[in-house]
């Protein structure tokens, strides 16, 4: 019965717009624990303060949840159709992210989860099942390695030989015990594309990260003003980083992205179309994208550091409109800006 339901719950996923499913245990990286100590005490975590708070659960998934038998891990492709490092060369342009470009992913994803999820209920009377989309302490890459969906790169990514490096993830844990899956070879060899690439040598060695130096997480998470020497690495990122992801040779093999909510574009906005808005343009502009819950004022300090690294006079104006302005952050970095133009 178990196989036959794991087996009709991987048709249901894909018919809902899934990429691909793998079930493991909940208990199945014992090595977690320490991975993530490791970390948090060497510091990697940056400003993520709720990784430490709630590492007790994000390292161990059955503690999270201690009723769960099953973990099933669903992988979803967002697949961008042109080069995402395309738009580094167009240094008045801003870039932002595949994965931001189009509607909220976790909405989407979740909407996906819970109704698969209700399907599965439907199969299973007397079970239970909790969605997890990136909003909870869910390790989801260690989770998706563990069931087969792919491996971690040196990048620290899902990698797969069907999908490349460019999928959402998503998690149903589940009180019913299903067939599990087994993990998949490493097949990175050699290469270290993902690594040589990083604008801001964030890879202190293949596999580890350390946060405070990755794009993703300055534009992001990090508050406040970024280090004037990382500052100059970031040129044209105002909104995550795809290099590590867009330079990884197994995406020639990345399967296409099937919801066009996900859909992103060469076409970069211009970097002075966005230097002037404020809360409310901000809000309008980016109401249903990912990009609106970083706020105006850190939004807009990106784009000045964007502006600062353009080499363009033509964006000076710009900044320097915003050099007494209300928030100290913003105005430091139109300060940095104008003398990085003049």
């Amino acid at each position: 019965m178990s196989e036959a339901l794991k087996q009709a719950l991987l048709a249901r996923s894909l018919d809902e717009g899934f990429s691909a499913m793998g079930v493991c245990r909940p208990d199945a990286m014992p090595e977690l624990p320490a991975r993530l100590a490791q970390f948090v005490e060497a510091g990697r975590h940056g400003q993520m303060g709720w990784m430490a708070e709630r590492m007790h659960w994000r390292g161990a998934p059955d503690a999270l949840w201690p009723e769960a038998r099953s973990v099933v891990m669903l992988a979803e492709a967002y697949t961008p159709e042109h080069d995402p490092l395309a738009v580094l060369e167009q240094t008045s342009k801003a870039a932002v992210s595949v994965y931001a470009q189009g509607r909220d992913y976790h909405d989407i994803v979740k909407k996906r989860l819970k109704r698969v999820g209700r399907w599965l209920l439907d199969q299973a009377e007397g079970e239970a099942i909790k969605v997890f989309v990136d909003t909870a302490p869910v390790m989801e890459k260690p989770l998706a390695a563990a069931a087969g969906l792919g491996w971690q790169g040196k990048h620290t990514n899902l990698l797969s030989r069907e999908l490349g490096n460019w999928s959402f993830l998503g998690a149903i844990f589940t009180t019913i015990d299903l067939p599990v899956d087994e993990p998949v070879e490493d097949r990175c060899g050699s290469c270290r594309a993902c690594l040589d690439i990083c604008p801001t040598d964030a890879f202190p060695a293949p596999n580890q990260l350390d946060a405070r130096r990755c794009i993703s997480y300055l534009t992001i998470e990090h508050k406040g003003p970024v280090d004037v020497e990382l500052r100059a690495k970031m040129g044209n990122r105002i909104y995550g980083c795809d290099d590590c992801l867009a330079i990884c040779p197994w995406n020639k093999f990345a399967r296409e992205a099937r919801e066009l909510r996900y859909a992103s574009s060469p076409d970069a906005p211009d970097l002075n179309e966005l230097v002037g808005l404020d809360d409310a343009a901000f809000r309008a502009r980016y109401s249903g994208s990912p990009i609106k819950r970083i706020g105006r004022d850190q939004f807009v300090r990106n784009v000045l550091y964007a502006i600062g690294n353009s080499g363009d006079v033509a964006l000076k104006s710009g900044a320097q409109a915003l050099v007494d302005d209300a928030d100290e952050t913003v105005a430091d970095a139109a300060r940095w800006a104008v003398e990085r133009l003049t």
